[in-house]
């Protein structure tokens, strides 16, 4: 297990509310501590507050809107450029149901609706430009700041252009967070970067409860003690694209562990184009590149082109020998004295010597 004071962690909107006490508390452990803010003037005054409260110089800002995805891209590189480690991702900035970001449907700079853009496609863009170094890393770990209040996407209508309701926007966003991290966890092993999303306490005093409502249910103190345990406390092995009620393992809506939705999560199929800076990685398991990096029974590396074959297709293949290499005919007709013809059949067979 590395000690804290070896941990680098990124929070996302650590500026306020939860997520300025979840930074509070892993600089007060002794972590290196990336803050992310929107604004340049409250962002280093809470950045000079928290290494005087925790007496932790390794505190730094970083500056994005996540309603701009090319900052959000901007922010990704920044901090790989900065820190050949992270070991921490908190993707905790987010928009509530209603004020003070208001109740109507608004669109992001990109032009997606505005819950959705900032409580999921930032934090997906975020994650998948920075899960190199995060794997790199390893073991690392990525905790989504997510939500009980979830409802199944409609994905006829994801960016709810028809009868708009800010509840219903942000209980979608929520799920999506959901849905990608049970599906991150299918494509990163949890040995290298293990992420869990979690509900970390219901209506605590954050600056979007108490814009709206007139009570709170849970302290800040639960909900900070319950995201820094998904950050760097222990967890069981194996305990990886799980969502917890604050501190016990729950359910998800149904939609969460649904394969189809999981693959029209990914951004490029749900809205048809890939995002800005969506890197190729993401979408990697979806469609696998034809040439593949494989082991060599040496250890050396090679390439080799994949090639399948469907049950009960057969294919004729012409290869001849030049000079020890095997190569494939592309049309004409070799000698009849150096042919070999391979047929393959219902399962692909191996190319390898």
């Amino acid at each position: 297990m590395r000690s804290i004071e070896h941990t680098t962690a990124l929070v996302t909107g650590a500026t306020d509310g939860l997520g300025r006490s979840v930074a509070h508390d892993l600089a007060g452990r002794g972590a290196t501590v990336l803050v992310h803010g929107r604004s340049a003037t409250r962002g280093e005054r809470i950045v000079d507050e928290l290494k005087r409260a925790t007496g932790n110089g390794r505190v730094r800002l970083y500056l994005a809107d996540l309603a701009n995805l090319s900052q959000v891209e901007t922010l990704a590189d920044d901090v790989a450029r900065d820190h050949a480690e992270l070991h921490v991702l908190v993707n905790n900035a987010g928009i509530g149901a209603g004020l003070p970001d208001g109740r109507e449907r608004q669109l992001s700079v990109d032009g997606y609706e505005l819950r959705f853009a900032v409580n999921y496609l930032a934090g997906y863009l975020l994650t998948e430009r920075l899960l190199p170094l995060l794997r790199q890393s390893a073991p690392a770990r990525v905790g989504n700041v997510a939500s009980l209040g979830q409802q199944a996407i409609d994905f006829a209508d994801v960016m709810l252009t028809r009868d708009y309701d800010g509840w219903r926007a942000y209980q979608q966003s929520k799920l999506a967070q959901v849905i990608y991290t049970v599906d991150l966890s299918e494509r990163v092993p949890a040995g290298e970067v293990a992420v869990n999303s979690l509900h970390p306490g219901t209506f605590m005093p954050t600056k979007i409860v108490t814009s709206e409502l007139d009570h709170t249910v849970d302290t800040l103190e639960t909900g900070t003690r319950n995201v820094v345990r998904l950050a760097v406390d222990p967890i069981p092995d194996g305990v990886n694209g799980a969502f917890f009620d604050r501190d016990t393992e729950a359910k998800a809506d149904p939609q969460a562990y649904d394969a189809t939705a999981q693959q029209r999560g990914d951004p490029k199929r749900l809205l048809g184009r890939r995002i800005p800076g969506q890197p190729d990685h993401g979408a990697a398991r979806q469609v696998p590149d034809r040439r593949t990096p494989v082991a060599h029974p040496g250890g050396r590396p090679v390439t080799r082109r994949r090639r399948s074959a469907r049950p009960g297709d057969l294919r004729l293949r012409v290869r001849r020998r030049r000079r020890g290499v095997e190569r494939g005919l592309p049309g004409r007709r070799p000698p009849p004295r150096r042919l070999r013809l391979r047929v393959i059949g219902a399962r692909p067979r191996s190319t390898t010597p």
